[in-house]
């Protein structure tokens, strides 16, 4: 797609986005100030991306029928799924039928949007090394699970451990827990997670890693029409209850523990396909790495590439689903902080903007949110420095004068 149409006309390129916030809000303005025509669906009016598009959608994407009807009706060159709690067969179905193009693919976008799909495709069929891991579909199967007691496959998996549900987004429902105490709390947490697929859970053996990463990997189109694989300087990242909470790039790594990362990521990023960009998670200690997770889409560690890259992580996205070339390179260091609610209300007034913006180096993303909790992510703080560490502080400084307040 290297010829590009003028939005609002009849020649117009068009991009649906399926989940529409702060994340696809970037992506939405990406495309943007490429010329694209953009229609940001979402659950919920006035999502952050829908207040920037040509248009906005309101529907529950994950209704299969609803799904089916939109795209139907607005007939977009290329759908862009940017959360999971969609309906994914349905997109494999109007993608199979010649309706529509799925970024990266209708499979990849299902595979991904299930940690089991996901989980099973790594270990078992691409043998990537993994946490030893079970799926439970009770609180009993959860216990099972963990004590390695008749009935469940292999060794249990013991203390500590990971429990997420098998379909959430940004961490939601996932908490660690360090013994039998902890295990009725950890299984409502994940059913309260859970968007869709309720009733289902991952645990994970705990792997005793040095630091996690996201290796963004690019999937692009080459001089030659072929596709090409393109690597991002890792990021670093700290998550709490697992939700990111600041992140860093580039994140240091011995050259070994580097191309085994990265010799991972483009395993499964092969395997899944497409054009587009994928956040690949992985744990790392000394020269070892496991594979985590992977989401086909920018990556909210991501939000860091905003001030670091020539190019962001949401540009490379967009320019890479549009065929067109891509720029991975690092302009500087730096890191990104979260800034958090901390309120429950709706039409917040944020104080202490312009206090945040007079630390060095720093800029800000206030979200838009229409809405906000406690702990639901409203903007974030980034901050450049020659030195990484200078920058990791500057965020965080950043991102803590920023007062969010109930009217």
């Amino acid at each position: 797609m290297t010829t590009l149409g003028t939005p609002l006309s009849p020649h117009a390129t068009k991009v649906m986005l399926l989940g529409s916030g702060e994340l696809g809000k970037e992506v939405l303005i990406a495309l943007q100030r490429l010329g694209v025509e953009t229609i940001a669906v979402d659950r919920y009016n006035h999502a952050p991306g829908q207040q920037v598009a040509h248009h906005a959608r309101t529907i529950t994407m994950s209704d299969p029928a609803q799904l089916k009807a939109l795209i139907h009706a607005e007939r977009p060159h290329l759908v862009v799924p940017e959360i999971e709690a969609i309906a994914t067969p349905m997109l494999e179905e109007l993608e199979a039928a010649g309706v529509v193009r799925v970024i990266p693919t209708a499979r990849a976008a299902r595979l991904t949007m299930d940690r089991e799909g996901i989980r099973r495709l790594a270990a078992e069929t691409l043998g990537l090394p993994t946490s030893p891991y079970q799926f439970c579909d009770s609180l009993a199967e959860l216990q099972a699970a963990i004590d390695g007691v008749d009935g469940v496959d292999g060794p249990g998996i013991g203390y500590p451990c990971v429990i997420k549900p098998v379909m959430s987004s940004s961490g939601k429902g996932q908490s660690k827990i360090d013994g039998p105490a902890d295990v009725q709390q950890a299984w409502d947490y994940a059913m309260a997670g859970g968007r869709v697929g309720a009733g289902r859970v991952i645990v994970e053996g705990f792997i005793d890693f040095d630091y996690e990463i996201t290796q963004l990997t690019v999937r692009a189109l080459g001089a030659d029409g072929q596709v090409e694989t393109h690597f991002c300087e890792p990021i670093g990242h700290i998550q709490v209850s697992g939700d990111y909470v600041e992140s860093w790039q580039p994140h240091p790594m011995p050259a070994t523990a580097l191309a085994r990362s990265r010799q991972i990521a483009k395993t499964v990023t092969d395997n899944l396909g497409g054009q587009g960009l994928y956040g690949v998670e992985l744990f790392v200690k000394g020269d070892q790495v496991w594979f985590s997770e992977v989401s086909p889409r920018p990556h909210d560690t991501g939000l860091v590439t905003l001030t670091t890259q020539v190019q962001s992580e949401f540009e490379l996205h967009a320019r890479a689903i549009l065929g067109l070339p891509v720029n991975t390179a690092l302009r500087s260091p730096g890191a990104s902080a979260v800034i958090y609610g901390g309120v429950e209300a709706k039409g917040i007034v944020f104080d202490g903007v312009a206090e945040a913006l007079r630390v060095p180096n720093t800029d800000l993303r206030l979200f838009g949110k229409p809405e906000s909790f406690a702990k639901r992510r409203m903007g974030v703080a980034l901050a450049f420095d020659a030195d990484v560490e200078v920058a990791r502080v500057n965020a965080k400084l950043a991102a803590s004068k920023v007062k969010p307040r109930a009217v």
